[in-house]
């Protein structure tokens, strides 16, 4: 019996415009709600973004946002692990030897920071994924933790940066998703790790999870469940790790497919 459905964001369960089918969620949280089934998205994008995409639906939904660094629910967060200053000051200063070219967003507590010359561009994806935004002249500035360092490289290079990171695999979880994004977390910390926090907190059990991704970060998350699904617009390598292929994003799949699967139970 399935009891919680985890499901990826941007590419799998939002269109291509970022956006959801909100009249067919209805049903969906409708019907979960009757079956006792807890929904929670798993994502790159800032738990109060993910709040501001479900508004009122918003309330009773556990967000692993921050790319899985944090847990929020009912707008307190119960988990969290944070990358070290130092460190992520660190990491920070080897992308800005790396490339100038790609837009780094450093993610704090407090919400993300870019740099002030960031192009406009570039500027309106990053509120599109982060709710609060803040422009320094010098990522020194920051004093906190970092929740996660996130790269967006539009001249999509992300694959061959990643590797350039390799001194720091150690102490850090670094991952490019596609060939535009890379997340970078505390160690040992991804979907998968903060899933399995969120499995111990509602004492469900893999058996009992079902899992929608698209991209390479989703990989973590599909060992969580035994319900797999990859959407058709997945990465093959995702499509390998699934144990079923349904509709792609563009065709509101996750939440067809929950429909069909908690009919059954």
């Amino acid at each position: 019996m399935i009891k919680l459905v985890l499901t990826d964001m941007d590419g799998t369960f939002l269109n291509n415009d970022g956006d959801f089918n909100r009249e067919l969620y209805q049903d969906v949280k409708q019907m979960m709600n009757e079956k006792g089934v807890v929904f929670a998205p798993v994502t790159g994008k800032q738990c109060e973004r993910v709040e501001e995409l479900f508004g009122e639906d918003a309330t009773d939904l556990w967000i692993l946002g921050d790319s899985a660094t944090r847990i929020k629910h009912n707008g307190e967060f119960v988990y969290e692990s944070l990358l070290n200053n130092q460190l992520g000051l660190e990491i920070i200063r080897s992308l800005e030897e790396i490339s100038l070219d790609h837009t780094i967003i450093a993610c704090t507590k407090n919400g993300a920071v870019i740099k002030e010359n960031t192009p406009d561009e570039e500027a309106a994806i990053v509120r599109g994924s982060y709710a609060e935004v803040r422009e320094v002249s010098d990522f020194k500035e920051i004093t906190g933790d970092f929740v996660k360092i996130t790269v967006h490289d539009p001249s999509r290079n992300s694959f061959e940066t990643k590797e350039k990171l390799s001194p720091f695999f150690e102490s850090a979880y670094i991952v490019a998703s596609e060939a535009a994004w890379i997340d970078i977390a505390n160690a040992n910390v991804h979907k998968g790790t903060t899933v399995e926090q969120l499995q111990r907190l509602l004492n469900v059990t893999r058996e009992e999870t079902m899992a929608f991704g698209d991209g390479y970060n989703d990989l973590e998350l599909m060992n969580r469940a035994t319900y797999r699904f990859a959407v058709r617009n997945a990465v093959q390598e995702l499509k390998d790790a699934a144990n079923y292929i349904t509709r792609s994003n563009e065709e509101d799949a996750v939440m067809k497919t929950i429909i069909r699967l908690l009919a059954l139970q």
